[in-house]
């Protein structure tokens, strides 16, 4: 079902300053820089800052398992009780993204690369 999880999305109110904190503290450019997300790639770890968060659910960091069957294993979580936050939505280039949330509230986020 899974490849691991590999991303993880931050929601942030400011871009601009968190762009900064992140930037510092990894020691890298961006490798995408948008005004609705900066996405940093990192010893094989992709770390995203969503401006956008907050208002599609996000309360908090996201991790994203990464699968190569969203439809399916969406419905493989949600047959096992959880709750969709968010469907099935192309963020670009073909990449899919979906959120569920567990039965103790905690976000889980799958992505399928294109």
């Amino acid at each position: 079902m899974t490849s691991g999880m590999k991303t993880i999305i931050y929601p942030v109110r400011d871009l601009e300053r968190a762009k900064a904190l992140y930037g510092r503290l990894m020691g890298v450019e961006p490798v995408v820089d948008e005004p609705y997300y900066v996405g940093y790639a990192l010893a094989g770890q992709d770390v995203g800052l969503d401006p956008n968060g907050y208002g599609q659910g996000m309360t908090g960091p996201v991790a994203y398992w990464h699968v190569d069957d969203i439809e399916g294993s969406l419905k493989e979580l949600l047959d096992a009780g959880a709750e969709k936050v968010q469907t099935v939505k192309d963020v670009g280039g073909g990449k899919l993204v979906a959120s569920v949330r567990d039965a103790d509230g905690n976000m889980v986020g799958l992505i399928q690369a294109p």
